[in-house]
Formats: C-alpha cells, sequence, structure tokens
C-alpha cells in the first residue's frame, strides 16, 4: 500500500503543567503505515505527547492536523485515533465480545455491521473463540489482544500504544511485538508506540524519537539512532557507549584520535573538527585482538547469555568491550592483560552537543 507523507502532522506543541514544560515546541511529521516511537527517561513528555495526539491532554500551543484534518478542537471520543492503555482499561464484568462491542454502540453501530466488524477485529488479533471469555479468565497477552482489538473494531486511523507491553514478561514482549508489526503491516496502520524499553523500541519501529525534557533530541531510524546518535545523551541514554573526549590530530597524512590515557588511528575525515570532539564508541565494535595496537587489563566481567561484558583499564580509562560468547573461542579472566583493536570509523559529535 501507498503511504501518504505527512499523514500526522505536530506542529509547534507546547504543554505547561504549572512552570513545567512538558512539551516544549515539537514539531514531527508521521507518514500512512508508519510505526513511530517515543522513547526516553521517566518525565521526558512521552505520553503526554501521546496523550495530546489522542486528546486525553489539550496542548496550550500548537496544532495537531491528521489526514489533512485539523483535529485539535475534537474531543478523544471524537478523534480517529484508538487509544491502548498501559493497563489495557477493559472493563472486567463484560465478555470479550462486550468489551469490542462497548465503542460501536456507543458510535450506534447497527447490529449486523457490530457483530461483522467484531468478528473481523478478533480475527485481526488472532482471539476467535474467546467472545465470552472476562478479562480475569485470560492471560496478560490476550488482555492485551482485546485492547487492541477494541481499538481496531472503531477503524482508527491512528492507533496510539502507551507502554503496551510492560505488563507482560519476557518472552511474551517479544512475541507482541511481532504481533503489532504484523497488523500494522496487514493493515497499513500508522501506529504511536510509546516505551520505556529502548531495545524494544528499536527492533519494532520505522523510526524512533528520542524525546528529554519535553524537546526531541533525535529523530531518525532506529539504525541511525543507535550508529550516529546526534548528541551525548542519545548516545548514553539508547543502549551503552563508550564516550571518549579527545581530540583529532594529522600527522603526515595520517589521522588519530587522542585521549588523556590512550590513542588510536582512524580513517581519514571530510572534515576534522578544530575543537575538541567525543568519540562514540559501542562495546561490541572494540575487538579483543592479539594483533591490536592498544592494550588493557580486565578490571570486571559480567556474563550475558550471547556476549560478555568485559571492562577493561586502558592506562586509567575504564572501557566496555562486549565479546561474543561463540562455542570454542576464549574466555578471559579478571586482571587478564589482552590487546584490543579500536574501530577506524568511530561516530564524532562535538563536545557540546548535549541535551
Amino acid at each position: 500500500m501507498s503511504e501518504q507523507e505527512n499523514f500526522l502532522q505536530l506542529s509547534h506543541l507546547y504543554k505547561f503543567f504549572d512552570h513545567v514544560k512538558a512539551v516544549n515546541d515539537i514539531s514531527i511529521n508521521i507518514n500512512q503505515g508508519e510505526l513511530v516511537s517515543f522513547i526516553g527517561p521517566s518525565g521526558c513528555g512521552k505520553t503526554t505527547l501521546l496523550r495530546i495526539v489522542g486528546g486525553f491532554h489539550q496542548q496550550d500551543q500548537g496544532a495537531i492536523t491528521l489526514d489533512q484534518q485539523k483535529i485539535d478542537h475534537l474531543p478523544p471520543e471524537d478523534r480517529p485515533t484508538g487509544m491502548v492503555f498501559q493497563n489495557y482499561a477493559l472493563f472486567p464484568h463484560m465478555s470479550v465480545y462486550k468489551n469490542v462491542e462497548y465503542g460501536l454502540k456507543i458510535e450506534k453501530v447497527n447490529k449486523q455491521e457490530r457483530e461483522q466488524r467484531i468478528k473481523e477485529a478478533l480475527s485481526q488479533v488472532q482471539l476467535e473463540g474467546y467472545e465470552d471469555r472476562k478479562p480475569s479468565e485470560l492471560s496478560g497477552g490476550q488482555q492485551q489482544r482485546v485492547a487492541i482489538a477494541r481499538c481496531l473494531v472503531l477503524k482508527p486511523k491512528v492507533l496510539l500504544l502507551d507502554e503496551p507491553l510492560s505488563n507482560l514478561d519476557a518472552n511474551l514482549r517479544m512475541i507482541m511485538r511481532e504481533e503489532i508489526r504484523r497488523l500494522k503491516e496487514e493493515l497499513n496502520l500508522t501506529i504511536i508506540f510509546v516505551t520505556h524499553d529502548q531495545e524494544e523500541a528499536l527492533s519494532i519501529s520505522d523510526r524512533v524519537i528520542v524525546l528529554n525534557n519535553g524537546t526531541v533530541q533525535q529523530l531518525d531510524r532506529p539504525d541511525k539512532i543507535y550508529n550516529t546518535p546526534s548528541n551525548e545523551f542519545v548516545a548514553n541514554f539508547v543502549g551503552h557507549a563508550n564516550i571518549l573526549n579527545g581530540e583529532l590530530t594529522e600527522i603526515d597524512g595520517n589521522l588519530s584520535f587522542h585521549t588523556d590515557s590512550f590513542s588510536f588511528k582512524v580513517e581519514p575525515q571530510t572534515e576534522i573538527p578544530t575543537e575538541k570532539v567525543k568519540a562514540v564508541i559501542r562495546p561490541e565494535r572494540i575487538k579483543i585482538d592479539s594483533e591490536g595496537e592498544l592494550t588493557g587489563t580486565i578490571t570486571r566481567i559480567v556474563y550475558n547469555g550471547n556476549f560478555t561484558r568485559y571492562f577493561v583499564d586502558i592506562h586509567g580509562a575504564d572501557i566496555m568491550v562486549d565479546d561474543f560468547n561463540a562455542h570454542g573461542l576464549d574466555e578471559y579472566n579478571r586482571h587478564d592483560r589482552i590487546h584490543l583493536s579500536f574501530p577506524k570509523n568511530p561516530h564524532f559529535i562535538v563536545e557540546g552537543d548535549e541535551a
């Protein structure tokens, strides 16, 4: 299906709670059929922004346009959006069928159409045969599917998900991620997904918005957010990173990055910053290598299943190194001296590019 660009437009939105700017001049365009995640620390404004889109909060300034129609003046029940809350907000005394039917009855949809749309929605979330069960008789994942079906039956133009997986165990979270992606692809749904889980956001999203203090720090594809963070806040918040202060120097055509503790060679840069810079290096990009130009001592080891994280002291600098746990590879112990190879093309940000 073709995607309509700028399907949902948020323009210069502000929201104040007393003197706090919960949302501070945010402008975002989201395409039709796109899944965009909002991530950031507690209090960053992600849930407030989601609720503004859904009409549960009214912005103090700015405009919201959906499918070329302004929706600012509409209450939640009249907006073409569907909200799935963190606790699902199901009616405990109603069956699955009645929960899904509720919104259609409010909209005065006739019985025949109600039945058809409920059947279709339950099929979309793979809950056929569960119509007569009460929420208490369902698993957490099934309750979430009911909450999604209750939205889908109203045929929203945008589905709003407020940390919908936070109450599920790890394995079920992964299953439900795939279910949400499947629904998005099959129905060409536009979805805004709020989560505090960075890995979840990276795995499920077409684009990710990193928020802090009510402002957008970066809006980009997941791989760009991870590999080329716009500033130190994003680098620290999304995943783990070694952030090294230093400067680039060129001698006889050879470029090196120098920190207070050590230096390593890097590839030529199109433009060498004259000011000090920060090198952002993910732990998995540093390799344990007998031919490596740097040597350090392992001070701490954390086993993570598919990889082991080594904390390595290099002349007083504490460096994280992730080594993939494959059968037959060498294992290292605390106090071992190891050689390391640093990437030739680390991501650089200029000092001062911080939230």
